[in-house]
């Protein structure tokens, strides 16, 4: 059969996205990487293009992806056990670095127990396809990600089973938690640990502290769930992410191993029963292959380095170049939302004049992403800038002198 019908019939709804300003512009492809030389990082090739690029839009905040540990280490696992698992985990698609990362990841954020996922988004779809039920609740922050958003509707949660509070608003937490059904007999509270469009952090000590004497009212009690993609290995004193920052753990932890960590993959870190049952449960584990052993090994170099001397010595640096940048742009009197996260959003505020400054910061040799209107809401318009440890100071200086030669 022709697809003549539903093409034109998508080109429709095409076009309305980019009526509205939500259509994604074309992908630009990397062709090549020029390695660190001197006092500069590594710079970006772009296909069509004869610049090189400093990216300022990359979740590797530690810069990981190039170092040659892991790619050893993958290389030696795909020459031992071949490029591909050949079938779902229940299907001897399991093998020894799959179960070597689990047990890894888990002891690094402080589990009993950990399941791996090809990526944080499907993991967060097979918890909620897990935990859900006729009589669970779920509570959420309002600038929850999309995954956290989607998992619910996957797992069939109907409205009157859910609530939202303001961002970060922790009497607006209390006051969603009072107000639970009496017939509920399970409540989730879920947030983000970093969200991504800002860089600010959940106050996890409190949302823990607010859940926990609220437990005895249900009866399998208040679980509190954390994504913590964007602060695993890239925040806190020792990476260990939003729980390491403030110093709480809530009950249950999803990561991914595609930011800090510089790999693929996603995580779900919990009681060893709670994972067990996310093993039974979730169709996002049970009918897909899992990642490659080459995934697998690198993420669990990735992690060791994490853990050591190294990882250290590279969030030390992320942090120094963080404080360089912000106080950069202080210096300027461009706004922004504090924090010392990675992250560092530049608020424009204007929809034509962000994407006057990506263009420009473009045109000086820096790939950055813009947020407009309508994505965000009017006034919200920013510029998300990612601060990654390949990062110099020269580097940083860099973006700087294009931010200060804009004059849109």
């Amino acid at each position: 059969m022709s697809l003549e019908a539903l093409d034109k019939a998508l080109e429709l709804e095409l076009d309305a996205l980019r009526v509205e300003g939500r259509a994604k512009p074309p992908e630009r492809v990397i062709v090549g990487v020029i390695p660190p030389a001197g006092a500069r990082g590594p710079r970006y090739r772009l296909k069509g293009s004869e610049r090189e690029f400093i990216r300022m839009n990359s979740n590797s905040y530690l810069s990981l992806s190039l170092q040659p540990e892991l790619i050893a280490a993958a290389d030696e696992a795909s020459r031992q056990f071949g490029v591909g698992p050949g079938a779902v985990r229940f299907i001897d698609g399991t093998f020894a670095p799959h179960a070597a990362l689990e047990e890894r990841v888990a002891r690094f954020v402080g589990k009993p127990a950990a399941k791996i996922f090809n990526s944080a988004y499907t993991a967060n779809c097979g918890l909620a396809l897990t935990i859900s039920s006729a009589t669970t609740y779920w509570i959420g922050d309002q600038l929850n990600h999309n995954s956290i958003i989607r998992a619910m509707r996957i797992a069939g949660v109907p409205s009157a089973n859910k609530a939202i509070y303001a961002h970060n608003d922790m009497a607006a937490l209390a006051r969603c938690l009072e107000a639970v059904p009496a017939d509920m007999q399970r409540v989730v509270v879920i947030f983000d640990g970093i969200f991504s469009m800002r860089g600010d952090c959940a106050p996890v000590d409190q949302i823990v502290a607010i859940a926990g004497p609220c437990g005895g009212r249900f009866k399998e009690g208040v679980v509190t769930v954390m994504d913590d993609s964007h602060g695993i290995g890239a925040f806190g004193p020792r990476g260990r992410g939003t729980a390491d920052h403030t110093g709480a753990l809530p009950d249950i932890v999803i990561g991914t191993f595609g930011k800090a960590f510089g790999v693929n993959g996603g995580f779900i870190a919990a009681s060893r029963m709670v994972v067990e049952a996310v093993r039974q449960k979730a169709d996002t584990y049970i009918y897909t292959n899992p990642l490659s052993v080459a995934d697998c090994a690198a993420a669990l170099r990735a992690v060791d380095l994490c853990d050591g001397r190294e990882g250290r010595s590279r969030l030390d640096h992320v942090q120094a170049m963080v404080v360089r940048f912000r106080r950069g742009i202080e210096t300027m009197g461009w706004p922004s939302i504090p924090g010392p996260h990675p992250i560092v959003p530049l608020l424009v505020r204007d929809t034509p004049r962000t994407h006057a400054l990506v263009q420009h910061l473009y045109n000086a040799g820096v790939l950055a992403v813009g947020l407009t209107y309508p994505v965000v809401p009017r006034g919200d318009e920013t510029i998300r800038f990612q601060i990654n440890a390949a990062h110099t100071e020269a580097d940083i200086d860099h973006v700087l002198k294009a931010l200060a030669t804009f004059t849109g």
